[in-house]
C-alpha cells in the first residue's frame, strides 16, 4: 500500500511517514500541494493523508485535483484547526476527518479503513 503524506509542517509530515514506513507501509510525503502533484503524476498512491489548511492549495482543492489524477484514491484529512465547518466539509469529501495532533495507531487504523 503506497501512502501520500500532505502537509506544509515538513518536521510532522516526515515524522509521520517515518513511523509509517516502521509498521510496514510505503510513505511518501510533500509539504505543498504542488509537490504533492508531481508525486502523483510520476507514482500511483492508494490512500492520500491531507492537511487541511495548507498555503495556495488547501486540503479539499488537493483532494479534488488528485482525484481527477487517480478516482480510486482514497482520502484522509487532518486539521489542527478543528472548525466545525472544516470537520463538516472534510468529512463529506474524505474516508476519515483526524484532529492533530492525530495518535499514530490511530492514523493507521484509518489508513487500512480507507484502502479496503
Amino acid at each position: 500500500m503506497r501512502i501520500l503524506l500532505v502537509d506544509d509542517e515538513a518536521e510532522l509530515v516526515s515524522a509521520m511517514a517515518e513511523r509509517l514506513a516502521m509498521r510496514g507501509m510505503e510513505a511518501d510525503w510533500a509539504e505543498t500541494g504542488e509537490q504533492a502533484m508531481k508525486m502523483a503524476v510520476a507514482k500511483h498512491y492508494d490512500v492520500a493523508v491531507l492537511d487541511m489548511k495548507m498555503p495556495r492549495i488547501g486540503g479539499l482543492e488537493l483532494r479534488r485535483r488528485l482525484s481527477e489524477l487517480d478516482a480510486a484514491m482514497k482520502f484522509i484529512f487532518l486539521s489542527g484547526h478543528g472548525s466545525e465547518e472544516d470537520f463538516k466539509l472534510g468529512s463529506a469529501e474524505a474516508e476519515s476527518y483526524l484532529i492533530k495532533p492525530v495518535r499514530i495507531e490511530d492514523l493507521v487504523s484509518k489508513i487500512r479503513e480507507a484502502a479496503e
